[in-house]
């Protein structure tokens, strides 16, 4: 396994968060860079998705390096019954780094044992998507000026959501306190309330998004209900419009309240909302793009600290 793979949020120590978000900030001021030159990434996608390998690709791309992959398994050799040992190991032959998304809980994990090249994992299952936390953080650390002492509800799918799994097990260096809001369908998993008691993180669970709990909030992270989990669609219907935030609902929060979402969204934010001030979802995915600057170049062992010298120094 290389150690600079990044499977599960919990590969990161709190100082290893910071100098990402760091590292990120001087992405957003300084995008472009050819630190990746003669390097090839590979995307390898084998449930779908939009703003995470998109914001991947222009990442490689703005470092200066090339990407080989795919975004449609149906079109690989997987498709003919090949194994995810045998596509790793082979993809391995070609490429300094593998971005991978996959619908099995432990894929990414996996991967790691079977090859040297470093992975990293951009959402295996309702599992981890620790790729997304970082841009969260960084999100959160830009909107609030802080990580420290925050209420954070989180709303709609906590049971399958795997961006708010990371999001928590995150934040535990941050002294937050949480809102848990969903139906009992779609309640956090056990797993995760246990690692709040054992953290010491205060939390609250609500079965509806009330005022008073948008009132005290300072990030509201809602969430899709992911149809793409349920066996049951009968189930899926059922809870699918549980939670509808609207623009009415924010008029007594708190000013500086932000509204996150990793999209895409369906219909739990309304259209409404997004002219409101405290819209943040899609500054939020513009954020991924220099997380994910950051994340690539700690993957590949590049010194952010030592290039931001030299970009300072021909400034």
């Amino acid at each position: 396994m290389n150690t600079n793979s990044l499977v599960s949020i919990a590969d990161l120590g709190k100082e290893q968060i910071l100098r990402l978000l760091e590292s990120a900030r001087f992405f957003e001021e300084h995008p472009n860079h050819k630190v990746l030159d003669g390097k090839v990434v590979a995307t390898l996608f084998f449930e779908p998705s939009t703003r995470t390998r998109l914001s991947f690709e222009t990442a490689v791309n703005r470092l200066g390096g090339r990407v080989i992959g795919f975004s449609d398994a149906s079109t690989t050799s997987s498709s003919k019954g090949e194994t995810l040992k045998d596509t790793i190991i082979m993809v391995s032959n070609y490429v300094d780094l593998i971005i991978m998304r996959h619908y099995l809980e432990g894929a990414a994990r996996y991967a790691t044992e079977v090859t040297d090249t470093p992975i990293i994992n951009a959402g295996d299952g309702a599992n981890q998507h620790p790729t997304q936390t970082m841009l969260d953080l960084y999100s959160i650390l830009k909107t609030q000026g802080t990580l420290e002492n925050l209420t954070i509800t989180l709303v709609g799918d906590l049971k399958y959501g795997r961006t708010v799994h990371s999001l928590l097990m995150a934040m535990k260096y941050f002294k937050p306190r949480f809102r848990f809001v969903a139906c009992d369908e779609l309640r956090m998993p056990r797993e995760y309330v246990e690692f709040c008691r054992e953290q010491g993180i205060p939390f609250e669970e609500h079965k509806e998004l009330t005022r008073e709990v948008i009132d005290s909030s300072d990030i509201i992270y809602m969430t899709r209900v992911q149809r793409e989990r349920f066996a049951d669609l009968d189930e899926y219907e059922r809870v699918k419009d549980f939670y509808t935030l609207r623009a009415s609902m924010l008029e007594t929060s708190r000013p500086n309240l932000r509204i996150l979402h990793p999209l895409p969204r369906v219909n739990e934010i309304n259209q409404d909302v997004d002219d409101n001030p405290k819209a943040y979802y899609f500054d939020q995915a513009r954020n991924g793009l220099f997380a994910r600057e950051a994340i690539i170049c700690d993957a590949l062992g590049i010194d952010v600290e030592k290039l931001k010298k030299e970009t300072l120094a021909q400034a």
